[in-house]
């Protein structure tokens, strides 16, 4: 029998063993037992709450309670379980009033249409003015928290000049689920992307493992030994006479530069890229001089994250968005054509 009710502390969540339920670990009686009345609640979350010293155990009516901190305690029937849920803390970093494209909300997740130049964590270099930094802003006391902290669940990230949908948890449960959904590769995201070139076939898949790059630690490359898995599957949506071509490309994995690295690879880097996208005079000679000018020049990589879809964390109904291009890519297009 669960039940729950507040504390100077926080939220207290009550348990008490039922026969069935003996000689279970205590994590894992507790998570079955709040899973409705504390969704948030992931097994992780109960493991660590325990390991703080929130759980206080009474063997019986009017007994002086005692504290378990041990995750693997093996529960007894008529125990009365009492574990503290702290009230979240402050985010750190803090909220930024930071205008955002909003695609959807509900109460455990948010997608973001986040466009090119805003980095999606804090980090040296950025510490704020970032989607999370936004997101906290926007979301305030709706976010019951991330390990106990109120900030946005982050479980996919897109580099600071991509454009397009990211999707953050509002909750323990809501990332627990989308985490284990993306390391699954249960999720169907498909990019839009302008490169060099007109890749031969017009579809197909590059396979290849990614890793650091040997002597700039900044950049990724595909190494023979080492490195991450990683699978691009692509297909050639519009051709520009013989210079430049439009792709959609599908993600198998979600590796670090991976359509970057990988579209490089095979000799068609991104337009814009300075990172991967060294192209030869003689490359930009197969497009008209102002169209190669403008592609030459064009300020970001030209990628933008344009499908996003997943089973919902908590209904486990399908989702799906379908962004459309940025106006800075509109206008690339446009030029290659002409």
């Amino acid at each position: 029998m669960a039940a729950s009710g507040p504390s100077p502390e926080g939220q207290i969540a009550r348990h008490v063993v039922a026969s069935t339920e003996a000689g279970e670990r205590v994590d894992r009686c507790l998570a079955a037992a709040f899973a409705a009345s504390h969704p948030e609640l992931s097994r992780s979350r109960i493991k660590l709450l325990i390991e703080q010293g929130n759980l206080r155990m009474s063997e019986a009516a009017g007994a002086a309670p005692a504290t378990i901190d041990e995750p693997s305690y093996r529960v007894k029937p008529g125990q009365d379980f009492a574990l503290t849920i702290p009230a979240p803390e402050a985010a750190v970093p803090q909220g930024q009033a930071i205008a955002l494209s909003i695609v959807y909300e509900d109460k455990d997740l948010i997608v973001i249409d986040k466009p090119a130049g805003m980095v999606v964590h804090p980090a040296p270099g950025n510490p704020d003015n970032t989607l999370v930094n936004a997101l906290i802003a926007h979301c305030g006391e709706s976010l019951s928290g991330i390990g106990g902290v109120r900030r946005p669940g982050i479980v996919h990230r897109i580099d600071k000049d991509t454009s397009g949908l990211v999707v953050a948890a509002k909750n323990d449960a809501a990332h627990h689920a989308l985490s284990e959904a993306f390391a699954a590769h249960d999720i169907e995201r498909e990019y839009r992307c302008f490169v060099w070139g007109l890749p031969s076939p017009k579809s197909g898949t590059i396979e290849g493992n990614i890793g650091r790059h040997g002597i700039d630690r900044k950049r990724m490359t595909i190494v023979k030994s080492g490195g991450k898995h990683a699978v691009t599957h692509y297909r050639t949506l519009t051709v520009f006479g013989l210079g430049a071509a439009e792709l959609a490309c599908n993600l198998e994995t979600g590796r670090t530069h991976q359509i970057r690295v990988h579209l490089a690879a095979i000799g068609h880097p991104l337009i814009g890229d300075t990172t991967y996208g060294k192209v030869t005079p003689a490359r930009r000679a197969k497009l008209p001089a102002a169209a190669a000018e403008f592609a030459r020049h064009f300020p970001r990589q030209a990628l933008h994250a344009a499908i996003l879809g997943f089973a919902h964390p908590r209904t486990g109904k399908p989702m799906r968005w379908e962004t459309p291009l940025p106006a800075d890519l509109v206008e690339l297009k446009k030029k290659l054509a002409g």
